[in-house]
């Protein structure tokens, strides 16, 4: 069962919240998988438990199974050597202390041998496994990991925040559970039924084996029979558990604008409306679950009383002796506690594998975005960026862009400008290839980037966006993210550049100061600057401005234009800005509206143009800091 305070941090690891991303659908919506599909998923995990180019690992697997086998004859080989001390015993006919007794040492040291190495092979044998069942749990991770980064970007806007965290854990345990169960208790298990069976019937007769196979075939059906029907019970519990999951991170992760709208209750009402239904749906799981686990008794007691009966029969028609019937008894018992827990490991083991298949699932998401076959590096020489002709839409209903051509020469400026909606964003998404581009081509220095390397093309370009987001760790590793192994001299060089030194080292803790969760411990300037100084760190030949300071207030804004002025010099610059007075200076301005480019040119050419969109545009700005200029002087005398 899954824990109901399951929303804290150290459920979401190993997978930072700012990239899980979770499907429309949860699987555990879906309806059951069939066994085939089961079948599927197991043989999806056993390259990962026999790897090729690692014998070391293999040998670890034939070890183990060898010690399985050990360990199991042995275990079933306990209950003869204590029947034949029995028989050695009572055979004598002797008195205790009389010269005819005699102690069966041999065989009673052979029972507590057997009853000491049974367990300790199967110690040895976890050991032994343990290293090739944690490595093939981090491959599958690392796997799905390195997939979900792979993703594009339509798939991680589609996402539900912290849905997708509780598929991958989910799936990971069920691999570690599948792992430990079905090799080291169903196995082992059905084993000891065949080693019992023959046992029985060698040692005693048929009649034995066959209401051994008969109680266990009946409590099989009626386990496998009933979870069937709980399945619908524990998927329901895990799409409500899910769904509380999903509110309370998205309650954590927007911590600000609960408190700006003072609705804390609000949100504790809907956790709590998520949790009631967690609830019913837990209660219903653990009575079905009781229900189960009463008629398995049962089973088990029935059958393990009849084979009693017909020993103890036996017994009194002369045909076995008091040996037998405690080799019965402690066999039988001795076999159904296992048998009883693989009820439990049926249920589990059902569970887990829908888990798996979950995560499984992920590594099917297409990568919608992909490099071609025998796709080469991007070769920058200054950078010259071309926008030939590019449409672009999300949706077919929905066209983004119409037919945009400009060009930004190598050590250019030049700025996207226009309305909200008006696709200036998506231009820079469209340059870092997070999608494909409909129509037209994106060249940079002559290459298609359609046609090189993402990770290339992705290196040439350096991004300062509007919103810095920032990892929950220091300020000098999030500066260092740009290149993670340049010493830290030169993550403090481009601080300085960034003009956010002084700062730094002012704090208690300097470069090691924690930023917090999306860098809240830290104001909008300093969050500016450190992705200033991140992006020196990356030191690319292209440089995008995505609304870089459009958030913050005019004087922190004058500030960090002398930054970016710094950072953009001798580089191909686009900047894509809300606020015009901060690309006066570009070497060109293009106006974009509902897609299309209605306007271009320098400053004073746009502010020339007799009714034109920036001309207005520059108008309603510049009153507008007017009418804030005088607000603060009306402010300042009052």
């Amino acid at each position: 069962m899954h824990a109901r305070a399951s929303f804290v941090g150290a459920r979401l690891n190993p997978f930072p919240l700012c990239y899980i991303a979770a499907m429309n659908a949860d699987p555990d919506d879906q309806p059951p998988r069939g066994q085939r599909h089961h079948w599927r998923t197991v043989k999806t995990l056993l390259p990962y438990l026999w790897p090729a180019g690692e014998p070391d690992m293999k040998v670890r697997v034939v070890i183990a199974l060898v010690l399985l086998a050990a360990s199991k004859g042995l275990t079933v080989t306990i209950p003869l050597i204590y029947k034949e001390v029995v028989a050695s015993l009572t055979r004598q006919g002797g008195i205790v202390g009389s010269p005819a007794f005699a102690i069966p040492v041999f065989l009673i040291l052979g029972y507590g041998i057997a009853r000491m190495l049974a367990p300790s092979l199967g110690e040895l044998r976890d050991m032994i496994f343990a290293k090739v069942g944690q490595q093939a749990l981090r491959r599958v991770a690392l796997r799905v990991f390195r997939h979900i980064h792979a993703l594009s970007m339509r798939f991680h806007l589609d996402r539900r925040t912290g849905g997708l965290s509780r598929v991958i854990e989910r799936g990971t345990q069920g691999i570690d559970f599948a792992l430990r169960f079905m090799i080291f208790n169903i196995i082992p298990t059905i084993l000891e039924i065949g080693f019992v069976a023959a046992m029985m019937w060698g040692v005693l007769d048929w009649r034995y084996a066959v209401a051994t196979v008969a109680s266990i075939v009946l409590y099989v059906i009626f386990t496998f029979g009933v979870t069937e029907r709980r399945l619908k019970l524990r998927r329901e519990m895990n799409r409500q558990d899910t769904e509380a999951n999903t509110k309370a991170v998205d309650s954590l992760l927007n911590y600000e604008t609960v408190k700006y709208f003072n609705n804390e209750e609000h949100e504790a009402r809907r956790f709590d409306k998520a949790m009631q239904r967690y609830e019913r749906a837990a209660v219903l799981n653990q009575g079905s679950l009781s229900l189960l686990n009463t008629g398995q008794v049962t089973i088990i007691s029935i059958g393990l009383a009849v084979v009693m009966l017909m020993s103890a029969y036996d017994m009194a028609s002369g045909h076995h002796g008091i040996d037998d019937f405690v080799f019965v008894n402690m066999l039988l018992v001795q076999l159904f506690l296992p048998l009883n827990f693989l009820g439990f490991v049926y249920r589990e083991m059902r569970q887990s594998l829908i888990d798996m298949e979950a995560m499984f699932d992920l590594l099917g998401q297409p990568r919608e975005i992909e490099d071609k076959p025998g796709a080469e590096a991007l070769v920058t020489s200054g950078g010259d960026i071309v926008f030939d002709n590019v449409s672009f839409h999300y949706k077919p209903d929905r066209q983004i862009l119409f037919d945009v051509s400009f060009t930004v020469p190598a050590g250019h400026t030049v700025a996207i400008v226009g309305h909200s909606g008006a696709g200036k964003s998506t231009i820079s998404r469209l340059l870092y290839r997070f999608y494909d581009v409909t129509g037209g081509a994106i060249r940079i220095d002559g290459q298609n980037i359609a046609d090189v390397t993402q990770t290339s093309l992705r290196r040439a370009i350096g991004i300062v966006p509007q919103d810095t987001v920032l990892f929950n760790d220091t300020i000098g590793y999030n500066i260092g993210y740009g290149r993670p192994e340049a010493p830290f001299e030169e993550v403090r060089e481009a601080a300085r550049m960034a003009a956010i030194d002084d700062f730094i080292t002012s704090l208690p803790m300097g470069y090691d100061t924690n930023v917090g969760e999306r860098g809240l411990k830290v104001s909008g300037g300093e969050k500016q600057r450190i992705a200033i100084a991140r992006t020196i760190m990356k030191n690319p030949p292209i440089l995008i401005l995505d609304e870089a300071t459009s958030a913050l207030d005019t004087n922190t804004e004058k500030e960090i234009q002398g930054a970016l002025k710094t950072i953009s010099r001798d580089r191909t610059t686009l900047v894509i800005a809300h606020r015009l007075s901060t690309v006066v200076d570009a070497n060109e301005i293009i106006v974009l509206e509902h897609g299309r480019i209605v306007e271009r040119g320098t400053h004073a050419v746009l502010l020339a143009l007799p009714g034109g969109l920036y001309a207005t545009m520059w108008q309603r700005q510049q009153e507008a800091v007017a009418a804030a200029e005088k607000l603060e002087t009306l402010a300042a005398d009052y």
